[in-house]
């Protein structure tokens, strides 16, 4: 809209000022005041000034109270017997806590209270009519992990039969059943969680990983959230030297597999190429105590660090990195990023395509070629968006939890759009 013209026109002792847009639909907007107050003129605000719009209420959500084998249970005989909501295990081991977001999300509802006052983006509900969103607390991928991780072990019987159990659960439901299951938000972070079943509930909100393991019609961007792994390395929280630069004397860093399935076969041709470089640690190693330990090091002592795939398109080291202000290079063709409609991730990583990283000595000349100041300038960005992807019980505001949750909520639109369409092709009880 075109900035507004003005001029004052004298009318009964009064004064009127006449503000004119030119704007295809022109209009006049009058207000007047006393002929002695000229001074006020000076004090209008433009219409644009306005006031930031206030801030939604909370989600409300419904979670089903389905028994603790199908959540805390699989964390440990302490967790399942202990009162109130248990803590997260420290020694769990971090294949477990970097698919852990159900359990941070199921966290988050524990108590009705709190709403945006303690920096809640949702809010749990007694009274399912009042819910907006349906939160199923099965932790799929922990029992993925905790029933036969290699999918061959007759342990993975059980992980099928609880996902059995559930869908009978589920198809009782009347609030699944209106739905077809739209408004359920369902956790399935590991590639591999909810295997057998997964078919029966491509119409829910899936919480994952990436899309890497998913067919288009059990998953996409347009439904679904794409959450971060829980990061596995401690935060760097006293990263402020007087030289941030000069204080990573690692030009690039890796630390992780490198025989991998799918994409993640890249892996190996970038040790073959960057290994015995100048300023590059490229190293094989499994994520162990001491490999994270290690890891953490590796990464608040360099200025880059590597993010090529893994079996899937994305893998725990991105978000690893990012807690530790180490300026990502991500190297993917196929990768979808968290909370990417609010955080512009090109403001603190670089990205090459697979072409480009396997071209010799490109992607370390590039590195090498960075500005300082551009780098500074990155780094301080990473330090600015790091709290969204900390995972805490209580939640605080703008964390990784509260994202996911903002993330569900922006789905909602289109999920009701259907809802609402498949309505109105049903025929209703009443009609003869």
């Amino acid at each position: 809209m075109a900035a507004p013209s003005s001029r004052t026109v004298a009318v009964g002792g009064a004064l009127l000022l006449l503000l004119v847009f030119a704007a295809p639909s022109t209009f006049v907007y009058l207000t007047s005041a006393p002929a002695a107050s000229p001074s006020l003129l000076l004090n209008l605000k433009p219409f644009g000034a306005r006031c930031p719009p206030a801030a939604p209420p909370p989600l409300r959500v419904f979670m089903y109270d389905l028994p603790p084998r199908f959540h805390v249970a699989m964390m440990g005989a302490a967790s399942a017997s202990g009162s109130g909501f248990p803590a997260w295990p420290p020694s769990s081991g971090g294949i477990r806590r970097q698919h852990s977001v159900e359990y941070w999300m199921m966290a988050s509802l524990q108590d009705g209270g709190g709403g945006l006052e303690a920096g809640r983006e949702a809010v749990r509900v007694e009274d399912p009519d009042a819910a907006e969103a349906f939160f199923v607390p099965f932790f799929s991928s922990l029992s993925f992990n905790v029933h036969g991780r290699n999918m061959t072990d007759p342990e993975t019987e059980a992980d099928r039969l609880l996902q059995v159990e559930l869908m009978d659960f589920l198809w009782k439901s009347k609030y699944w059943q209106r739905s077809a299951g739209r408004d359920h938000v369902i956790p399935m972070h590991h590639p591999n969680a909810f295997r057998f079943l997964r078919d029966m509930v491509n119409a829910s909100i899936l919480i994952v990983a990436d899309f890497g393991r998913y067919t288009k019609e059990l998953a996409t961007l347009r439904k679904d959230v794409v959450a971060p792994y829980v990061h596995v390395v401690d935060s760097f929280l006293d990263d402020d030297p007087p030289d941030p630069f000069e204080a990573r004397p690692t030009l690039l860093f890796f630390r992780g597999r490198t025989v991998r399935k799918d994409e993640g076969k890249i892996r190996a041709k970038l040790a073959k190429i960057l290994k015995g470089k100048d300023g590059v640690r490229f190293e094989d190693s499994l994520a162990t105590g001491d490999g994270i330990k290690t890891s953490t090091e590796g990464m608040r002592s360099s200025k880059f660090c590597l993010h090529p795939a893994g079996d899937t398109p994305s893998s725990c080291r991105l978000f690893d990195a990012i807690v530790s202000h180490c300026v990502p290079v991500i190297i993917s063709s196929r990768i979808e990023l968290p909370f990417e409609d609010e955080i512009d991730y090109s403001e603190f990583s670089l990205f090459f395509s697979v072409e480009e990283a396997l071209r010799p000595d490109h992607l370390f000349n590039q590195l090498r070629q960075i500005p300082i100041t551009k780098w500074v300038e990155m780094w301080s960005k990473l330090k600015n968006v790091s709290h969204h992807y900390e995972f805490q019980y209580p939640p605080r505001k703008g964390d990784g939890v509260n994202m996911i949750w903002r993330q569900v909520r922006h789905k909602l639109p289109a999920v009701n759009l259907a809802i609402h369409r498949n309505r109105r092709l049903k025929i209703p009880d009443w009609w003869g």
